[in-house]
C-alpha cells in the first residue's frame, strides 16, 4: 500500500501480550487496559491490569525496557513522587 504525499496511513493498533498469574490465561491488552506507575525505585515501578478472563487485579514489576515499551505504546503513566 502506498500513501499519497501529505496523507498518513493509520498505524495498526498497539496490543501488549500479557498473562494472568492467577488463572494462567494469556491474552492481548490495549494500552487503555494497562496502567503504569513509575516510582523512585525498582520496587515502586510497576504496571497493572485486570485479567479479562478471571477479573483478578494483576501487578507486575516494570524494568526500564518495559517502561520504555509501555510509554511508547501509549499506556497511561502515573509518576509517583516522594516527599523528603
Amino acid at each position: 500500500m502506498s500513501a499519497m504525499p501529505g496523507l498518513s496511513v493509520p498505524a495498526a493498533p498497539v496490543l501488549f501480550k500479557a498473562a494472568c498469574p492467577e488463572c494462567r490465561s494469556r491474552f492481548e491488552l490495549s494500552p487503555g487496559a494497562l496502567r503504569l506507575a513509575i516510582g523512585a525505585s525498582r520496587r515502586t515501578t510497576f504496571y497493572s491490569f485486570t485479567c479479562p478472563e478471571c477479573g483478578s487485579a494483576v501487578r507486575k514489576p516494570a524494568g526500564e525496557r518495559i517502561v520504555e515499551l509501555l510509554t511508547g505504546g501509549g499506556v497511561n503513566t502515573l509518576r509517583l513522587h516522594t516527599t523528603g
